[in-house]
């Protein structure tokens, strides 16, 4: 996949933007203590954070496929896994460019299995939007606590996490009431933008039957529902293992809060989340009566985790990049 000029100065832009953030809250609370914090990561503590990270990815990955076996296609775990890892690494370290991980699993799965592109896409879309929409709930839980203890966030985070969280509960308000309404998001989008009708032969129609048919309340659905669910669980797991880690004890729905505001600043399209992260969980932990030196702790080991899984994911998406490449000599020496 080749970057324009446009998304290369965008990638750039955001990273240093989010390393700006990240120096100045470093300045802050200092970085010898987020030294001392940060060392559990180098024993057998790291490991099994770095585990509950490749958990976290499995489960998201054995969504994938209950969606695509209900859809009808029957995908080995271990082959699907390597083509969810490398939109994950690609979605996690490089979220400006929009719905990137997502093509890149629909060309994997496409290319690697031969499978029709139109049944990968609506099962990427479905995936996407399960995800978003447990998201959104766990931030709306975290988010009431707050609110509840009176924990009022700075107007700059208000303000830039605000725009976020509205623009994504926008999009998934939008979905489910034309889901549920049975009326057509691609139709409505082509006539607005472009001015044009499109008839109900169009493969980006098929589509989005597809993702409606699942949407209805039933055995998939609820299915579907679970293993996001699921994910969250081993997610709130991890951040409750982690602040024990780093010398601290929770209850259920501090953790909830964390975990939101960790959602939330993912909703930032900025790589790895470098400095939205840490600037949200400094509000988050120093708000809870915890070390505002722990938050940065905290942020950096798992970003180091799910870099490191992001690694294997970014493997993948090498070789298949590579066989790309390669297919496209072979065809050029054939037609010479």
């Amino acid at each position: 996949m080749s970057f324009s000029i446009k998304q290369k100065i965008l990638v750039g832009f955001s990273l240093i933007l989010g390393v700006a953030i990240f120096l100045q809250l470093g300045r802050v609370i200092g970085w010898g203590e987020i030294g001392k914090a940060f060392a559990v990561f180098t024993g057998w503590q790291g490991l099994v954070i770095i585990l509950l990270s490749f958990l976290v990815a499995a489960i998201g990955n054995w969504r994938w496929k209950e969606i695509l076996k209900d859809s009808g296609i029957n995908v080995p775990f271990n082959t699907l896994f390597k083509i969810y890892l490398g939109g994950y690494s690609m979605m996690y370290l490089i979220p400006i460019i929009i719905w990137g991980g997502e093509a890149f699993r629909v060309y994997g799965l496409t290319k690697e299995k031969n499978i029709p592109w139109k049944k990968t896409f609506a099962s990427v879309i479905i995936e996407r939007i399960l995800e978003w929409t447990v998201n959104i709930v766990v931030i709306f839980l975290g988010l009431a606590f707050f609110l509840y203890n009176v924990y009022l966030p700075p107007k700059e985070l208000v303000i830039i996490f605000g725009i976020s969280l509205t623009f994504f509960v926008s999009i998934i308000s939008y979905f489910y009431v034309k889901a549920l309404g049975k009326k057509s998001i691609v139709k409505q989008v082509v006539k607005n933008f472009w001015r044009k009708e499109v008839s109900d032969e169009n493969s980006f129609i098929a589509v989005e039957n597809e993702v409606f048919e699942y949407f209805k309340w039933g055995k998939s659905f609820n299915k579907g529902l679970a293993l996001s669910f699921l994910r969250v669980f081993v997610m709130l797991a991890r951040v409750w293992v982690l602040i024990i880690f780093l010398g601290n004890m929770i209850g259920f729905f501090p953790a909830v809060s964390i975990l939101g505001f960790t959602y939330l600043s993912s909703m930032i399209p900025i790589p790895t989340s470098l400095g939205s992260h840490e600037a949200i969980q400094y509000f988050a932990f120093t708000s809870l009566g915890l070390l505002s030196s722990m938050s940065t702790a905290f942020t950096m080991i798992l970003r180091a985790s799910e870099i490191i899984v992001s690694t294997v994911g970014m493997a993948f998406l090498l070789r298949t990049g590579f066989k790309l490449a390669e297919t496209k000599i072979v065809n050029y020496d054939k037609n010479k």
